[in-house]
């Protein structure tokens, strides 16, 4: 049966599970809208591009499943690059789709141009996708759109895009079926080499990357830890990998890093099990010569980074995350000699969280009147939400104290990009989890300068009734930039809002519930009322504005 390519991308995007389309339309991508339309499948008006983008990766990211973002030629396109470039540095399948005013006039002067006599959109995506092309004819559409699903979820995972022409998307074609071929996931030759070397290791740490949620490694995270005795530390875009309150836990390393991963690492480790991070500056910010291991054991998916940050000998364990820790673990437990080891590590592991705990300067309570600090604020909400609330922390201070404060109960609730670092990304991306798992407590992680880049978002939320939680520290300032500036270089430069923005204002001119917070009551209070809420909530906090963030440790 015939029909046009615009309604087989609908139809074939609900047989890959799809329920749900982000985009803003525009005349190249109408035909796609009716496609959607015709298949049932519902279409969330945001507010701009990029947090269709953006929220098309949050719910790849909550379903585990295909994301979809449509944006017209032109700016529209454009506007979807960030988003896809924050999803290549998640891992997030998604499929962006561009339109093109007609393949047929191409040469002609058009408006909103996406050819080589524009912006040739193709292109523009290539280096934040897996795949990118633009359907130049209908007949190319099936071969494309198998090629670009089927990237999407081969290897590493990540987006890819098609632009295609509006006179394309309205061509008839013949039905044709999808079959995706799934590549086989990849199992290391050098498995047998870690328990000899794990046998040996003295004085072990794990180092957890955000390429532990990407393969959803959780439980063989911890099968791992526990079964070797060895103690655990999460990087920054590795937060909520691995709980807190675990025997083997030494919280964060890296900005935001916790006392007890300094102390322990200051007291000189001979095995760093690194697993799923390319060791960025973030993550190793503190990280000095004194420290260095003497060897390395390193799982991820792909090589680019092995060995660049620090000089020792590494076992790189390529391919599948959570498949090469079962093979580890199938592989049998440790020796003796390395049982003893383990025991040991945990008595030291837990000394060390003590002595840290004794020596530790972080002050509650703000001194700068009448804000409250943003460690309390971070402490307070950690208190008052569910043990499995997911958390999106945007970029800045206020994710850097979630990262140091903010304990987790249940991995795979807390994520946070160290790579890519879009300002404003969480606010889509909250939107788009809380529509893939709308029982789920949602919340996003903000401050007042993410606010200004992507918080119009917020009414997308309220119009398609997601109860996303949005907390947004307030301080009138980027304030990582500020104290960052500042501390490195005596003082800062463009840095600050001359005038803020008031967020609870802004926040119910959207249609949200908005409040303002100073205080822990008022916050608890807040918390509270919102998670009893069927619609969106926005917690502005009224953070110090004085308070130095455990950011300082990057130059």
């Amino acid at each position: 049966m015939m029909q046009n390519v615009a309604s087989m991308l609908a139809y074939h995007l609900k047989a890959l599970g799809v329920k749900t389309v982000f985009g803003i339309p525009g005349k190249s991508i109408v035909p796609l809208l009716f496609g959607l339309e015709k298949h049932e499948l519902h279409f969330v008006l945001c507010r701009h591009e990029a947090g269709a983008g953006f929220a098309a990766s949050g719910y790849a990211l909550q379903n585990r499943s295909l994301g979809v973002a449509i944006g017209t030629s032109g700016p529209g396109g454009t506007n979807m690059i960030t988003a896809a470039g924050q999803a290549k540095a998640f891992n997030l399948p998604v499929l962006f789709i561009t339109g093109h005013p007609s393949m047929k006039e191409t040469g002609r002067a058009l408006a909103q141009d996406s050819t080589p006599f524009g912006t040739d959109m193709a292109k523009l995506f290539e280096p934040v996708t897996l795949f990118s092309r633009r359907v130049e004819r209908a007949d190319q559409f099936p071969m494309y759109l198998k090629h670009a699903v089927e990237t999407a979820f081969s290897g590493t995972k990540g987006p890819v895009h098609l632009s295609i022409p509006h006179d394309v998307l309205s061509e008839e074609i013949d039905f044709f079926p999808i079959h995706l071929q799934t590549s086989a996931q990849v199992i290391s030759l050098q498995i047998d080499k870690i328990s000899p070397i794990l046998n040996k290791a003295q004085k072990p740490l794990i180092i957890l990357g955000k390429g532990v949620h990407s393969s959803h490694a959780y439980q063989e995270v911890q099968s791992f830890a526990e079964l070797w005795g060895i103690p655990v530390v999460t990087t920054p875009g590795g937060k909520g990998t691995f709980a807190t309150h675990h025997p083997l836990s030494l919280g964060s390393f890296g900005l935001g890093g916790t006392p007890q991963a300094m102390a322990y690492l200051q007291s000189g480790i001979d095995l760093a099990v690194v697993i799923g991070s390319s060791l960025n500056d973030m993550s190793m910010a503190g990280f000095i010569k004194d420290m260095y291991p003497t060897q390395v054991v390193h799982f991820d998916c792909e090589s680019t980074y092995i060995g660049k940050t620090f000089s020792a000998p590494t076992t790189f364990i390529e391919g599948d995350i959570k498949l090469n820790l079962q093979k580890v673990l199938l592989a049998g437990a440790p020796d003796d000699t390395s049982r003893s080891r383990g025991e040991v590590m945990q008595a030291f592991t837990t000394a060390v969280k003590e002595a840290a705990a004794a020596v530790s300067t972080t002050s509650i309570g703000s001194k700068n009147a009448p804000y409250i600090s943003a460690v309390e604020a971070i402490k307070v909400l950690r208190a008052n939400l569910p043990a499995d609330a997911v958390v999106f922390g945007d970029e800045g201070s206020h994710s850097f104290y979630a990262i140091q404060n903010f304990n987790i109960y249940e991995p795979g609730t807390f994520h946070f990009d160290a790579a890519f670092g879009t300002m404003g990304y969480s606010f889509g991306y909250a939107i788009g989890a809380k529509i893939a798992s709308p029982d789920k407590t949602i919340m996003c992680l903000a401050g007042d300068g993410s606010l200004f880049m992507h918080g119009t978002e917020i009414s997308t939320a309220v119009n398609e009734e997601a109860a996303v939680i949005f907390i947004v520290f307030n301080n009138s300032r980027l304030d990582m930039v500020d104290k960052g500036m500042a501390g490195h270089m005596g003082r800062s430069i463009g840095s600050i809002y001359n005038t803020g923005v008031k967020v609870k204002e802004f926040a119910e001119s959207l249609g949200a519930k908005g409040t303002r917070c100073y205080t822990a009551e008022e916050i608890e209070k807040a918390i509270r009322k919102a998670l009893n809420n069927i619609q969106s909530s926005v917690i502005e906090v009224m953070v110090d504005p004085l308070e130095v963030p455990p950011t300082m440790l990057r130059g």
